[in-house]
């Protein structure tokens, strides 16, 4: 099996820990979250780092990502990359690790540090917290910030946004940032950024002034666009909950978008 391996220079006295990072995923229980992927939490050296095990392609996509495309654990380590460039807050990038078998990527790893947070985004979203307006506020400056850099984050969901209480407010952080797209970003274009936050129309308001007046954007077209996006999306994930039921057996809710 052929091992490829990215890293950048201050990380390359761990490099004999990176060609054996299989191994030591498998030994090691320390698992955050575990679904399609899987991470856990591993010390490499002397660094508390968070490495993400890409589920193994079908045979297609180990074509498509042997020759035509770039790994998730490639997007992954390279928008990270991209972001701190460009002074976006995300946990250091450690390394990119590719397994390839036959000539064909097989497993793919992606190494960053550990970031330790507070909370994420949902957290204020779905409880009634100390400083929430300030957060959402926060919130909102930091996403205008993220647009007129040219960031549109794909997986800009609850789960995907740290915060990092300081002492002069708040840090963001951006993780699962292999589905990103870097160009040119309108404040209007932006109000859809916000969709898949799920969250309610007084919460959208306070982040659409924040980003209204950051974009100088009338408020009352930016919280009407961003509360248009959300119901939108709502809509459609409430309609692929409803089919999926309806497809086991449940016909208890009616099938209607």
């Amino acid at each position: 099996m052929r091992i490829q391996c990215e890293f950048p220079s201050p990380y390359a006295p761990l490099e004999n820990q990176f060609n054996h990072i299989d191994r030591l995923f498998i030994a090691d229980k320390t698992t955050i979250h575990k679904a399609r992927n899987e991470l856990k939490i591993i010390q490499l050296g002397h660094l508390q780092t968070v490495v993400k095990s890409f589920k193994v392609p079908h045979l297609l996509n180990r074509l498509i990502y042997t020759f035509f495309r770039a790994s998730k654990a490639h997007k992954s380590y390279h928008n990270a990359l991209k972001l701190q460039a460009l002074g976006i807050l995300t946990p250091q990038p450690i390394a990119l690790i590719e397994y390839f078998s036959a000539g064909l990527l097989e497993k793919s790893f992606f190494v960053s540090e550990h970031f330790a947070y507070d909370c994420t985004i949902r957290t204020p979203l779905l409880e009634d917290v100390a400083d929430r307006d300030a957060i959402f506020k926060h919130f909102a400056a930091y996403t205008y910030d993220l647009h007129q850099k040219g960031v549109w984050h794909l997986d800009y969901s609850p789960g995907n946004i740290l915060i990092k209480k300081t002492s002069t407010g708040y840090d963001f952080a951006i993780v699962d940032i292999n589905r990103m797209v870097f160009r040119p970003i309108t404040p209007l274009q932006g109000c859809e950024n916000f969709n898949k936050l799920w969250a309610s129309d007084e919460q959208l308001a306070i982040m659409g002034r924040e980003y209204a007046y950051l974009s100088k954007a009338d408020a009352s077209l930016i919280i009407s666009e961003m509360q248009r996006h959300n119901n939108a999306n709502k809509r459609v994930k409430n309609f692929k909950k409803r089919l999926k039921n309806l497809l086991k057996g449940d016909v208890s809710t009616p099938l209607s978008p």
